[in-house]
């Protein structure tokens, strides 16, 4: 097992979701830095950190403590390897759906020239999105504006999210003498 999941005391605990305010009193502050320290030494022991660290640089947008990185850590990761990766939905991903969700112009279009006669109401009630969501892509539309659709970027190796984490990490805590990359 690894160490997340026998001590979810350590990853879970509140203070790893965010680190404290410096207007945090100094036993939060204090109570932050152990908690860090422990996730860490759990971490660097961990079979899975390599896929852990690849998968929340550049799969998953998650928060909290994960790969013996913190949520900023990982931004910075990512801006150094200019990843960018979106948020989960998690309502998506559990089959939820509320009463509004993103359409794509496309599929705008396609259910107004497909239903030519209904009243763009109507449209949104299918689409299940707002009336204001189909007005905008259908004005969108008249003016010639598709929006274009974004190339995705490739993904990056292994090795240069890595050395990624080395950089990033080793900037923010002293040189360890000897040391070797986590691997």
């Amino acid at each position: 097992m690894t160490g997340c999941i026998t001590r979810t005391d350590v990853f879970q605990h509140r203070l790893m979701e965010e680190p404290p305010p410096a207007s945090a009193t100094r036993r939060t502050r204090e109570r932050y830095e152990q908690l860090v320290r422990e996730a860490k030494a759990l971490c660097a022991s961990c079979p899975l950190l390599t896929d852990c660290l690849y998968s929340a640089v550049a799969e998953h947008d998650v928060s909290g403590f994960v790969a013996g990185t913190t949520a900023a850590q990982r931004r910075s990761i990512r801006n150094l390897l200019d990843v960018e990766v979106q948020a989960d939905d998690f309502d998506q991903l559990a089959g939820a759906r509320g009463t509004r969700r993103p359409v794509s112009h496309e599929e705008v279009l396609r259910l107004r020239t497909q239903y030519p006669n209904d009243s763009l109401e109507s449209l949104a009630m299918r689409l299940g999105c707002s009336l204001s969501t189909v007005k905008r892509h259908l004005r969108r539309a008249r003016r010639g504006q598709s929006p274009a659709a974004k190339t995705p970027r490739p993904r990056p190796e292994v090795s240069a999210v890595l050395d990624a984490f080395d950089t990033v990490v080793e900037q923010h805590q002293p040189r360890r003498t000897g040391s070797t990359r986590v691997a």
